[in-house]
């Protein structure tokens, strides 16, 4: 579940231009004859460059509060994601899929395979392929390598508008959100018309390779061109009320006649959605608004038997109880789902953190320990279970097992937090530095990644450390230092790829 979003009015400001900057359109449709690059897109940024200016990104996004932390909902985006990246023809990063807090409907892709999501998409999508459908055609825009073509045909822009938008991006951070706005307002009125039709021609090939992605990883490819139409329908004769979904990702006239005419083209099949699809839309819609109103729209819904699933609705509602802290109905909903034989490892990892919440420590290991067992890969449960280790103090136990996950999972920035907590307790220094400076490295903090790194060479571990421990920590120094180099000397590549794709 969530953990440490921030709402205030700075952060905010300052997540909407970083969002506003990579705003890319979500359809769909057939084809994948990829186009010619150019050398000019190739020259202006290679895939290094966007992997490092994606990285980049993600950084000003997590400090900026526009990074959802919630494992459930990450881990969702990820599996369904990766499921469309393996059927991509051509060569690709590696993606990460990541959710963001913000209750509008829109996503976007950043340089170098960053998906965002925003809350209210994954709501608002009524089947798992048309969630799916948008991750396909943000994938597209990545895989044609949009952005850096975008950038070779806008070059001599694109230096001035990275410092409008810095500036629009200081003054935000500064709590000045009206100067921000401003800032830019500006910046946006003159990108439009030298990039609107680039940009346009970048939708119709992402709908077009988007709609052959979805048929080939087994999805229904006609989910995008109904999700259009039921959001313009639901805005028809509404102005002002256009969701930033439609504002930020333009549909031509052109665009639904493809789309319906691919559509058209193809058998129709029921897919049939996931579980976890459900679960998710039903944990995140248990953050909607106060507690209390949460719980009252759940226990309505199941009342009034109005829900596409009651197990995942029973399971909404335990989840807003916990929000309440109205432990003792929480528990009683999570029986209630025993009793009905459902089993689902987001239902365990809920269970686990109720009885937390409420102080019952011991059945809560217990618990986390049988859905170990069960559920070994579920992120949630990985992230979970060290943290009741660590309150019991069994810090040897969770050493061994965060070093048995990070084996699979090396850049996971909260198993490095808590193996860094646990070391330092057994007074293991090195250890415990090295683990905070890959806790840095994961959140793209390579200049407090590369500080705790040196105390980790610097500080006796009292266990003596052998030569090849002394050595991973000098390897991964110099690759950080060497990161960090690049970042702060980076020139027009890095600068150039934040371009505004944002048309009204």
């Amino acid at each position: 579940m969530m953990r440490g979003v921030t709402h205030r009015r700075n952060r905010a400001a300052a997540a909407a231009l970083i969002f506003a900057l990579f705003v890319r359109s979500t359809a769909v449709v057939a084809d994948d004859e990829l186009p010619d690059l150019g050398d000019a897109a190739q020259a202006m940024v290679t895939p290094q460059d966007e992997r490092r200016l994606g990285e980049q990104s993600m950084a000003q996004i997590r400090a900026s509060g526009g990074y959802l932390d919630d494992p459930e909902v990450n881990a969702y985006l990820d599996a369904i994601g990766q499921r469309l990246v393996a059927g991509l023809t051509v060569s690709h990063p590696d993606f990460i899929f990541f959710a963001v807090p913000s209750s509008e409907i829109n996503a976007f892709a950043m340089p170098g395979g960053f998906i965002g999501v925003n809350a209210g998409l994954i709501q608002a999508a009524r089947s798992e392929s048309e969630l799916a459908s948008v991750l396909a055609h943000e994938i597209t825009h990545v895989s044609q390598h949009h952005i850096a073509r975008q950038m070779a045909a806008s070059a001599n822009t694109q230096m001035v508008t990275m410092a409008a938008l810095l500036a629009a991006l200081v003054a935000a951070h500064s709590g000045n959100g009206q100067v921000a706005s401003a800032a830019m307002s500006t910046t946006m009125a003159t990108q439009v018309q030298s990039q609107i039709n680039y940009t346009r021609e970048h939708e119709r090939e992402a709908d077009r390779i988007g709609f052959a992605l979805l048929e080939r990883t087994g999805f229904d490819s006609r989910a995008m061109a109904g999700f259009f139409e039921r959001l313009q329908q639901a805005v028809r004769g509404q102005e002002g009320a256009t969701p930033s979904y439609l504002r930020s990702h333009p549909m031509t006239h052109e665009r639904v006649a493809d789309a319906q005419d691919r559509e058209a083209r193809v058998p129709y099949r029921q897919v049939a959605d996931s579980p976890d699809f459900h679960f998710v839309r039903a944990l995140l819609h248990s953050y909607d608004g106060r507690p209390e109103e949460a719980v009252n729209d759940f226990t309505s819904r199941l009342a009034e038997k109005r829900f596409q699933d009651r197990a995942a609705t029973r399971y909404g509602l335990a989840a807003a109880l916990l929000r309440a802290k109205d432990l003792p109905r929480a528990l009683k909903e999570i029986d209630g789902l025993e009793r009905d034989g459902v089993q689902h490892p987001m239902i365990e990892a809920l269970a686990g953190q109720i009885l937390l919440k409420a102080g019952q420590y011991q059945a809560a290991r217990q618990r986390y320990e049988k859905a170990q067992a069960r559920y070994p890969q579920h992120l949630q449960l990985v992230h979970d279970y060290p943290r009741i280790l660590l309150h019991e103090r069994r810090y040897g136990e969770l050493v061994r097992f965060a070093e048995q996950a990070l084996v699979s999972r090396a850049g996971d920035a909260s198993l490095h937090q808590v193996a860094a907590e646990a070391y330092a307790a057994l007074g293991n220094g090195m250890q415990s530095h090295r683990h905070q400076g890959e806790y840095y490295a994961a959140l793209g903090d390579s200049t407090g990644a590369v500080e705790q790194l040196e105390l980790a060479l610097r500080a006796d571990s009292g266990q003596g450390a052998d030569t090849r421990e002394l050595l991973v920590i000098e390897s991964r120094l110099k690759a950080l230092r060497g990161k960090r180099a690049q970042s702060a000397g980076q020139g027009a590549p890095g600068a150039a790829g934040l371009t505004a794709a944002t048309f009204q």
